[in-house]
């Protein structure tokens, strides 16, 4: 289940990052930075009274102003109002209400969305006069809070949880579609791939009604039955400038709400240009969702090749997503339709796989079977035990490891028990975690 999004907006230096940089510092015990490449500058996971949620964090909206990077800014935080679940609007106490702040108002009025309006640098009780001005927004009571000092913190997130939308269980996933996304940087081929798919062999295909995650989903069975609801982040628009950090922010934000999503992403790279820069960071946000996935090479027809160019080709992907080796890699031509034809079947594939449940008999003798081929590391005169483990879930596939202490546990052997696990059950397409445990020997 995707975690809600709450975005962060208002106009410039009302105190936005600060709220979001105490939230993802980890100030407040409950809440985890999220990890991964670039996403640790935009959003943050938090929980708060067992809610979970994502904040968003975006750059000021200045409504008047023509210049080029305030603009850009402008629309990257639309983007974030147009993905989230609750908005936090941002106005400042010390300046008082603003023909700005009325301007950005009326465009989250228009939103239809829940926005709680919020009054930062409230940082002495004085400043408490302030918020009554701010009852003309028609934005409901101004909630009052101090991002410096933490204060109000809790009263805010209280609000923010009780408009988040019901947590829903998901069915059994052999009756569900399978929720694919496309995704990958402007201009590799993302709607020609989605049109191919959807317009050959097709026995049913619909349009779903427009979701808040603003990207275009279609419904699509195949012959043997197997339907997918195929995620198209269409809205990524081109970047005028690989520096240009406000439309990476952009792209970004509506490739974290495609991927959270799906079951599978395709990660879609362009053959002419190879692994770059953004192909790695938006890997990088399938990988650490735990996603299963596939790598698509498009755009294959139009490389000059000589002998040995696809084994040097797949080598160079491997080298440069080494975090993400376990993903198959498919070269195709969404334009010709080449190969075009075997990628859902390999999206089926390591859907199966990422579903699949190990049972704990067979489990456990692979694992002791690792174990035997290499003892557990030793710190301190201690060494490792691990007494058992069990499937704790699937997409991706989650194993609890009981351990005697878990500080003894080095990233190395965790890895060579990734390995291990990985060969005898084979999970090609999807990431696995360990979960450790402790537990004393005698229970």
């Amino acid at each position: 289940m995707p975690k809600p999004l709450v975005a962060i907006v208002g106009r410039p230096n009302v105190g936005k990052s600060t709220f979001f940089n105490k939230i993802s510092g980890k100030r407040i015990s409950i809440v985890e930075d999220v990890p991964g490449v670039t996403r640790d500058r935009i959003t943050a996971d938090a929980e708060w009274l067992g809610r979970e949620f994502t904040l968003i964090d975006t750059g000021g909206i200045d409504p008047k102003s023509d210049d080029e990077l305030l603009s850009q800014m402008r629309e990257q935080a639309t983007t974030a109002i147009e993905l989230a679940d609750v908005i936090c609007f941002f106005a400042d106490a010390r300046d008082g209400l603003t023909e700005d702040d009325k301007e950005v108002a009326n465009l989250l009025r228009k939103t239809r969305k829940p926005v709680l309006l919020v009054i930062n640098k409230v940082d002495y009780l004085g400043l408490n006069d302030n918020l009554y001005e701010f009852y003309e927004l028609g934005l409901g009571d101004p909630i009052g809070i101090s991002s410096v000092n933490m204060l109000g913190f809790g009263d805010l997130l209280d609000q923010i949880i009780a408009l988040l939308p019901e947590n829903s269980s998901k069915d059994d996933p052999e009756t569900q579609p399978i929720q694919l996304a496309i995704v990958g940087r402007p201009n590799v081929g993302k709607s020609s791939l989605t049109n191919r798919l959807l317009g050959e062999k097709r026995t049913m295909v619909s349009e779903i009604a427009g979701t808040t995650r603003d990207a275009i989903d279609s419904l699509y069975t195949d012959q043997n039955g197997v339907t997918f609801n195929i995620i198209d982040t269409a809205g990524i628009r081109r970047k005028r400038a690989i520096e240009d950090e406000s439309l990476e922010r952009y792209s970004v934000l509506r490739s974290i709400a495609a991927i959270r999503r799906c079951d599978v992403a395709l990660m879609l790279i362009d053959a002419n240009d190879g692994v770059t820069e953004q192909d790695t960071k938006i890997a990088g946000l399938i990988h650490d969702e735990g996603k299963a996935a596939v790598v698509i090479v498009n755009k294959w027809d139009m490389l000059e090749k000589e002998t040995g160019t696809y084994e040097k080709y797949k080598k160079k992907i491997l080298d440069d997503l080494k975090f993400m080796t376990y993903a198959p890699i498919l070269f195709i031509s969404a334009k010709s339709g080449q190969r075009v034809d075997t990628v859902l079947d390999k999206v089926k594939e390591v859907y199966e796989i990422a579903v699949k449940r190990i049972t704990t008999g067979i489990l456990n003798d692979v694992l002791n079977d690792a174990v035997n081929d290499l003892q557990p590391p030793i710190q301190g005169g201690k060494r490792l035990k691990i007494y058992y483990a069990t499937q704790g879930g699937i997409r991706p596939p989650s194993f609890v490891l009981f351990v005697n202490e878990e500080k003894l546990m080095q990233f190395s052997y965790q890895r060579y028990l990734e390995n291990y696990f990985r060969k005898a059950f084979d999970f090609t397409g999807t990431p696995i975690r360990f979960i450790l445990r402790e537990k004393k020997k005698e229970d």
